[in-house]
Parts: C-alpha cells; structure tokens; sequence
C-alpha cells in the first residue's frame, strides 16, 4: 500500500489543467508600461519585469515586419471556432475560452504538452483566419510564444476558469 507521501507527490506529479494564453503580434512590446519579459533575462520565478520605457517601444515598434494584429469581432470568431476545431480533432478538454482583441485565454485539460497546445491553437486560427480572407498570406497574427500555466488543483482549474470567463473585464460588442 502506497505511503501517504507518495499519494501527496502522485497527486500534484500531474496537472489537471492548463491555462494557456497567447497575444496577438504587435499589441505587447518590450518597454510597454504594463510590463514584459523576455527569454533571456527577464524570464524566471521571482525575477523583475523589464521597466517601462517609451523608447524602447519606439525601438521595437520599427523593428516590427508588419503592423500590430487587432481581432475584431470577425477575427475572433474565427479564433474561438479554430481552437474549438483543435480541441474536437486533438480531443483536448476545453474548460472555457475568451478571445479578446489582442489575445486569447484558454483553460483546457491536461491532454499533452501545454505547448504543443498552444502551438496548434495559434496555427489553426492562423490557418482559418487566412481562409476566411481576415489575414494576409505572409501576414503574422500571433506573437512568439505566449503563457502556459500548470493548473495542479481542482480549485487551480476552477479559478482559471473563472479568470478566463469572469477576469477579463465587460464582454466585447460583436458589432454584427
């Protein structure tokens, strides 16, 4: 018979969940007063952000190869039925979804690599979104990487959902 710490350890060696969020390219530069990290530096438990800087904005918005990716209501729509295509094919556990404008949150189960997850959520809205006339052929919609949050918990995986659906500030109009 298992010892109880081999049951603590068993039961936390595997996420319930994940709360993967990815931003749309452009909308979230380095320097941007909401805060940002990057994978060299500023990219650890515990470390800081990097500073708000207007110049750097400035440095890194020329630096851009397109212009900032803006969802509106079309785009998002496109966006949520991709990753709902995603989850349906890959048969991913999807706890709740909010596209907004400049990115998108998703609570799914744990069903594989988080991003891996991610990856096929980005590609197939990519995918669908150039279908749908919404994005150019050479045009970017997604920046590099994004978030991947282990949910360990019951109660992880309720407060992602409920972040996801009830955190993100008054539903967006649909203007249709």
């Amino acid at each position: 018979m298992p010892t109880r710490d081999y049951i603590e350890f068993h039961d936390r060696s595997v996420a319930k969940g994940y709360l993967i969020t990815f931003r749309c390219y452009g909308t979230w530069l380095h320097g941007d007063e909401r805060g940002s990290v990057d994978r060299r530096w500023y990219n650890s438990v515990g470390a800081p952000m990097i500073k708000p800087d207007a110049e750097k904005v400035v440095i890194k918005t020329r630096l851009m190869k397109d212009a900032a990716f803006i969802l509106g209501p079309r785009e998002r729509k496109v966006v949520e039925n991709a990753i709902r295509e995603v989850c349906a094919f890959r048969s991913y556990a999807l706890f709740a979804m909010n596209v907004r404008t400049n990115h998108a949150h998703v609570a799914t189960g744990n069903s594989g690599s988080p991003e891996r997850m991610m990856d096929s959520f980005k590609a197939y809205s990519t995918r669908a979104l150039r279908a749908a006339g919404l994005l150019a052929a050479d045009g970017r919609a997604w920046s590099r990487h994004g978030s991947t949050r282990y949910l360990w918990t019951d109660d992880h995986v309720a407060m992602a959902i409920d972040y996801v659906i009830n955190g993100q500030g008054a539903e967006l109009p649909t203007f249709d």
